[in-house]
């Protein structure tokens, strides 16, 4: 009977994995984020356990003109069930977290593994009626086009971008999958062909894995002569003018001259808020925050899109090129009131 019981490791994790499932009921499962020149902080769609949050309406109105159904939630049985379900999975997960027996873990860990592939399924199929079943009678209509969001990842939609991403609660759900997919790795001595101490650290490296989230406040390398400027359209192929925007909601625009930046800045008003990096004149692959970068102006300083700004991280850097380049040196709101 006691080798028919899970080690007291498995059962930390079988508990972790119920609490994850019971927490991801109070946050978004999941978001379908649309961006499009007139909407640089983009339009977000998050689908939680139990409703639909996120800009609805707006986009409904532009689902409007072109044929789609409007959402709401009481139109998916998905969302009178789901919330009951996770809630279900995490009571039985408490359960057989102090029964402890090997078995119950197992069965536990297939049973969610095949609802995640029918909640796959499922969702694939919503997507599909919501792309494709289309009101002919729409004003804008266009032949053999289809809305259908992407199941997961990036899909151009007319001028729409849309992402389907994972959302906190979804983070959630896939740590508890990975924690009960470490437990039943333990359990059925699969590791046991490796020495003890290096299954502990590489266990251990995966839970901070499943712990750690992508950071999206961060500004990104770019691909020289591949990425575009997202205000001029050009290719960028000089690193050392080069600029990042990051709006509040983590998304992010990249731009081939500083000008070009503060230019689409003041175009877009809801950007206010966003975070600005600059790439230091000195070494293209560092990002600098705006606030904190040291600047010239004016000279022989010849930017991709006619701009006369250069950044540094440090001001002995700008005062070793400021003759070399008969730039003066200028401070943040000068370049701002400059362009």
């Amino acid at each position: 009977m006691k080798k028919s019981k899970i080690s007291m490791f498995s059962r930390v994790l079988l508990l972790l994995a119920s609490v994850l499932l019971l927490s991801s009921i109070f946050f978004p499962l999941w978001r379908i984020e649309l961006t499009a020149p007139q909407y640089p902080e983009g339009l977000v769609l998050q689908l939680h356990a139990d409703k639909i949050a996120g800009n609805v309406d707006i986009i409904n109105g532009l689902n409007h003109y072109i044929g789609m159904k409007t959402l709401h939630a009481e139109n998916f049985f998905e969302f009178s069930v789901l919330k009951y379900i996770f809630i279900v999975f995490a009571v039985l997960g408490l359960i057989f977290t102090f029964i402890g027996r090997k078995n119950l873990l197992y069965t536990f860990f297939i049973s969610f593994v095949l609802f995640c592939v029918l909640a796959a399924c499922d969702f694939y199929r919503w997507n599909y009626d919501y792309g494709h079943d289309l009101n002919p009678n729409a004003a804008i209509k266009v032949p053999g086009m289809a809305y259908q969001p992407p199941l997961l990842g990036y899909k151009q939609l007319l001028n729409f971008g849309a992402y389907s991403i994972p959302d906190i609660g979804g983070f959630m759900l896939i740590g508890a999958g990975l924690l009960l997919f470490i437990s039943v790795l333990m359990e059925s001595k699969f590791l046991n062909r490796f020495k003890k101490n290096n299954i502990n650290v590489a266990l251990l490296a995966l839970l901070l894995m499943t712990l750690i989230s992508c950071n999206s406040s961060e500004p990104k390398p770019i691909k020289l002569n591949s990425d575009t400027c997202d205000f001029c359209k050009m290719t960028i192929s000089n690193g050392k003018y080069a600029s990042e925007l990051i709006t509040k909601k983590g998304r992010l625009y990249k731009f081939d001259d500083v000008s070009c930046m503060i230019k689409y800045v003041k175009a877009n008003t809801d950007l206010v808020d966003a975070k600005l990096f600059v790439t230091n004149y000195s070494n293209e692959n560092q990002f600098i925050p705006v606030e904190k970068g040291f600047y010239l102006l004016g000279g022989t300083i010849s930017a991709p899109m006619g701009g006369k700004v250069v950044a540094f991280d440090t001001d002995k850097d700008a005062t070793d090129l400021q003759t070399k380049l008969g730039a003066e040196k200028a401070s943040w709101q000068t370049i701002l009131d400059t362009y």
